[in-house]
């Protein structure tokens, strides 16, 4: 069975050995450890399978427009080792972090990703209603949650990551 936890200290390497075999390069461990080092993850969540960490999941504060007081976050990255891929491993992260995010009064969640994975947990592409990812992408691919009624309401402008997110 498979369980989802906060990350603890011990679980850096294997959060670093598994963010990079998902995605085949170390940038995106790099930018885990990085926005770790400075404070800039706002959750940090880990999957276990027979005591082995299998997935880990990243949210961060973004901004959005000239809102800086706007509590919005960005997901990302998600990863989830090759062969234990479509088990429902991601799906979980995802959902225990949107929870988390929701109980802890957070309005909005940003992701770049696929566009027909994220719409299951009810992303919406965020250029109809005004929003933008500060970097070119395809329309479909970046995405936005309301985590509470009303919570796009008068929300629009430019999403911007963290600076470490630059170096990806």
């Amino acid at each position: 069975m498979t369980t989802i936890r906060i990350e603890t200290r011990t679980d850096h390497d294997e959060i670093r050995r598994v963010i990079t075999a998902a995605f085949g390069v170390p940038g995106e461990a790099a930018l885990v450890d990085a926005l770790r080092t400075n404070g800039g993850l706002t959750l940090s969540f880990v999957a276990e399978l027979d005591r082995k960490i299998v997935g880990h999941i990243a949210f961060s504060p973004v901004t959005v427009g000239d809102s800086p007081k706007l509590d919005a976050i960005g997901l990302g990255p998600m990863a989830v080792l090759p062969e234990c891929q479509r088990q429902g491993i991601g799906s979980r992260l995802i959902r225990e972090g949107l929870t988390r995010l929701r109980d802890d009064g957070h309005r909005i969640v940003a992701v770049l990703g696929h566009p027909a994975y994220y719409p299951r947990f009810g992303f919406v592409p965020s250029k109809p209603l005004g929003i933008e990812w500060e970097h070119p992408a395809p329309e479909d691919a970046f995405m936005v949650l309301p985590l509470r009624s009303g919570a796009l309401s008068g929300v629009r402008g430019t999403v911007r990551y963290r600076p470490e997110f630059d170096n990806v």
